[in-house]
């Protein structure tokens, strides 16, 4: 969910790619912002955050597909530069980008950058007590405690060190994301008794509903290839049980595909 001054997004992906890379550009953010907390708990988190980054990715190629993503805009967008009323300059902008995205990706060490947690075995330890409530103490992981005791430099060094082989993957889950979000331009509907049904065109790969921020309600969505369903809740009292809301609910649905899908 992404949050801005007027509207606040709220995202249904429609594939399981989608979901993975939707999990790991909330991660990728959750890491950036944690990193401003030099304290001891602030290393907790950015060090648990990028464990659950790479424990997410698995054994999974993302550099493999990402690239093919990658190539297949790039080319999809360059047939487009014979159109007619293109912005050239930014599809020039764009298609730059994605070439980066692309080197980045070809220059990385290993295309299992998860394969970290095998092979550190300070990782390792961290990420088994982890999965434990309170189980990465300082006595059962007195060298995790010394580790954060030390010089912050030297803690900043680690942590930037496991974090280098991710970057790449970062800017490209960004680079791509970013184009399936503005691949659609949001369209103004309105909800009566608070539900709305769409029948979509295309098979989709993300839908976006953005709410009014000063409207009191939340959308509950429900998507498909033939239909998407959304019912809009009040919040109110989060120690309440939430009903749906009633009226007329105004909102903008972005339903958003890459032309190459």
């Amino acid at each position: 969910m992404d949050q801005g001054a007027e509207w606040i997004a709220f995202e249904h992906p429609l594939s399981e790619r989608i979901r993975f890379l939707l999990r790991l550009e909330f991660l990728f953010a959750q890491y950036q912002h944690q990193g401003a907390d030099p304290s001891a708990w602030g290393l907790r988190a950015s060090l648990h955050t990028l464990l659950d980054i790479l424990t997410v990715m698995g054994r999974t190629d993302l550099r493999t597909e990402l690239l093919k993503e990658i190539f297949e805009q790039h080319a999809t967008l360059t047939r487009m530069s014979t159109r007619p009323g293109i912005n050239l300059a930014r599809l020039g902008e764009v298609l730059r980008e994605l070439a980066a995205a692309a080197g980045e990706l070809q220059g990385m060490s290993s295309s299992h950058p998860a394969m970290v947690l095998r092979e550190n075995e300070f990782l390792f330890a961290i990420l088994n007590r982890s999965s434990i409530p309170g189980g990465a103490c300082g006595f059962d992981l007195p060298a995790y405690h010394r580790w954060l005791s030390g010089p912050a430099a030297q803690t900043q060094r680690d942590l930037q060190s496991w974090f280098a082989s991710l970057q790449p993957l970062q800017r490209a889950i960004s680079l791509y994301l970013r184009l399936l979000r503005d691949s659609a331009q949001p369209v103004d509907h309105s909800a009566e008794g608070g539900i709305f049904l769409h029948v979509p065109q295309a098979s989709y790969q993300l839908v976006r509903v953005l709410v009014p921020a000063a409207a009191d309600v939340y959308p509950e969505i429900s998507a498909g290839k033939h239909r998407v369903s959304i019912r809009f809740m009040r919040l109110g009292d989060v120690n309440t049980r939430n009903v749906q809301a009633g009226g007329s609910i105004p909102f903008r649905l972005q339903c958003c595909l890459l032309s190459n899908h």
